[in-house]
């Protein structure tokens, strides 16, 4: 498996990207009381990973 920087930046993307939408998720299931501090640190996750789709083929 060959993994160029195209590659790695899709994959990291996507993580970060299941990352975000498990926090969202979280906070909204489970921890209510906290479920605005959960949903801001998920969206953080997705700015990152947009930047990182971003920047896929650029670098």
């Amino acid at each position: 498996m060959s993994l160029n920087k195209n590659k790695i930046f899709r994959v990291t993307a996507f993580i970060l990207a299941l990352l975000g939408t498990a926090l969202i998720l979280l906070g909204l299931l489970k921890y209510r009381e906290y479920a605005i501090g959960f949903s801001v640190a998920g969206v953080g996750f997705y700015a990152v990973a947009w930047a990182f789709n971003a920047l896929k083929g650029r670098i």
